[in-house]
């Protein structure tokens, strides 16, 4: 049988991985934007009765949440126990399934149980393939990896857009029927693919199996050589590392001892929160709002539908484009920093939409401040794409210990599950009653997300993971307490940490006092 692993070495090994990993996230992408031209196609309201119901216009996108909510539970509980590859099909598996049958709706209850079906396999997928990719790839590329697998994320939007547009004449199912048939494509290609590459090193070492493990680093690392220092180097770190978790009291973590009630020297429910909160604030600060509505916001801003789909899809490849700046910032501009200017560009944007979309101040000029509404809804998602984007979730694959990455990471889906599904009810309800008040409302959350941040993010850039265990070991959630907390370890401490964590802490601060 044919194996990626068996052809490719080294960087192009790792390259081919995360293009797998890419299909994975542009399905992810595209199914977060096919419901925006789907909410507009006559046969569609019609059909299932929402043409004036708006809240429940928002609950059927928002349900599909509450399927990625189940599905990274169950993915990342599953991907440690039947491996990342098998967690993948079985993702793809519930993903096909829910889209052949939404494809086929005849009525709102069908359409509902179907995108909950969907949304429980890219839960599974999101939980899962983002540890794949980083159990995979070199350290020193991890970031830029994960920051240019969401270029892919937006490519998907992107996609979803222009075929909405160009099916915006049509009448009758096929334009909403064929942008939900087309998210079968990408899955079919994952769904046989993935089984072509290798498992991820780290579970199959966790699992026992050192030889399947040790070929797969030699493949990853080079030229196959298992005998190759580094590869000998990068085995024996994980297998130490195996071996220390699991001589650790408390063994394995379910989900709601990480969350509330496992109190561990690793402060472990603090980690889960900060990565819950990030993803909701991710939502709070309004990008459902722009990518699902856009449509309905160009409307407000005085455009005709055609119009409104033209920018739509425009607008999302400038925010494509924009996510390429988070490649080259991200390390040296660190995660605090970006949220911060993330926030107050976004903030700004939203403010000025409202203020140029109010009745009264849009009839003044209705081409002029239609133009500049238009323009500062472009800077909105630029701002996103270079910083609020990715950040949240790469913020979790480093914040969190070895031993609970995977479920820390379906934590993290939780939270964007949560956000998303809040996001989506809400907006098509507000647009209706406060209209141009809505935007005002979501540059209030820029606003307030930049002391949550300030108080309880630590900063994770250029750090090591047992300097992140340090920072995280501190018993205040407030960063200027954590700082002063903080100690700068050297190499031998770091090591020592590793194993004896806050105990190793106390001693040295107890010499230093």
């Amino acid at each position: 049988m044919f194996r990626v692993h068996q052809h490719f070495k080294g960087s192009q090994l790792v390259l081919a991985i995360n293009l797998a990993a890419g299909i994975s996230i542009f399905f992810f992408g595209y199914d977060q934007g096919v419901m925006g031209s789907v909410n507009l196609a006559d046969d569609y309201l019609d059909l299932m009765g929402l043409r004036t119901n708006a809240s429940l216009l928002g609950g059927v996108v928002c349900v599909y949440y509450l399927g990625t909510l189940i599905g990274a539970l169950m993915g990342g509980w599953i991907g440690d126990k039947i491996g990342r590859i098998r967690t993948v099909v079985v993702g793809c598996c519930f993903s096909i399934f829910g889209a052949a049958l939404q494809t086929s709706a005849q009525n709102v209850y069908w359409m509902i149980f179907t995108r909950i079906i969907t949304g429980v396999g890219t839960g599974h997928l999101n939980a899962v393939v983002p540890v794949w990719s980083a159990e995979t790839s070199h350290h020193s590329s991890r970031g830029m990896m994960i920051a240019m697998e969401f270029t892919l994320n937006i490519f998907g939007v992107v996609i979803a857009y222009w075929i909405g547009y160009g099916l915006r004449s049509y009448d009758g199912g096929i334009r909403w029927r064929f942008p939900i048939a087309f998210q079968l494509i990408p899955l079919l290609i994952l769904v046989i693919g993935i089984n072509f590459f290798p498992e991820s090193p780290r579970w199959l070492l966790k699992q026992g199996r050192q030889k399947e493990g040790l070929e797969i680093i030699a493949a990853l690392r080079g030229d196959g050589d298992i005998n190759h220092p580094d590869v000998q180097k990068e085995y024996n770190d994980i297998i130490k590392n195996i071996e220390m978790e699991r001589n650790q009291e408390g063994g394995e973590l379910g989900y709601l001892n990480m969350l509330v009630s496992y109190k561990d020297k690793l402060n472990v429910p603090r980690r889960v929160h900060l990565s819950i909160w990030l993803q909701i604030i991710q939502e709070l600060v309004g990008i459902g709002m722009i990518t699902v509505y856009a449509p309905k916001v160009f409307q407000l801003a005085g455009f005709p539908e055609s119009t409104s789909q033209l920018l739509s899809g425009l607008n999302n490849v400038s925010y494509m484009l924009s996510t390429l700046v988070a490649v080259f910032t991200l390390d040296s501009w660190g995660r605090r920093f970006t949220l911060f200017y993330g926030a107050v560009g976004q903030g700004v944007s939203l403010l000025l939409i409202g203020i140029l979309v109010k009745p009264g101040i849009m009839d003044q000029n209705p081409l002029g401040y239609g133009i500049a509404a238009t323009v500062f809804t472009f800077v909105y998602t630029a701002f996103f794409g270079m910083t609020w984007l990715t950040v949240p979730w790469l913020y979790p694959t480093e914040i969190f210990p070895t031993k609970v990455r995977a479920k820390g990471g379906a934590w993290s889906v939780v939270g964007w599950s949560i956000g998303n599904a809040l996001v989506m009810e809400i907006t098509p309800i507000m647009i209706q009653n406060i209209g141009w008040g809505t935007f005002l409302v979501f540059a209030l959350f820029n606003l307030l997300a930049i002391p949550v941040i300030y108080m309880f993010y630590p900063e994770t850039a250029n750090r090591t993971l047992e300097e992140l265990d340090v920072v995280f070991s501190s018993k205040s959630c407030f960063v200027w307490k954590a700082k002063k907390e903080d100690l700068a370890l050297t190499d031998t401490t770091a090591n020592t940490y590793a194993n004896g964590f806050v105990d190793e802490k106390a001693n040295i601060q107890a010499e230093k006092s």
